[in-house]
């Protein structure tokens, strides 16, 4: 079973290599890469300090 460590550190390296796929292979407008960017550190920074539960989403 995998520590929640651990678990942490593939995630971001799968994300991480995600989007450096998108950018580098797929053509698009460098400004739609800036916001597809900034999107993605905002969102993976959020479910971090959720993670870590120093901030909690809103729930439904």
């Amino acid at each position: 079973m995998m520590t929640p460590l651990i678990h942490v550190v593939l995630v971001l390296i799968v994300v991480g290599v995600l989007l450096w796929l998108v950018n580098n292979f797929i053509p698009m407008a460098s400004s739609i890469k800036s916001i597809l960017n900034a999107v993605v550190v905002i969102v993976v920074v959020l479910w971090l300090l959720s993670f870590f539960g120093i901030f909690t989403l809103p729930s439904r």
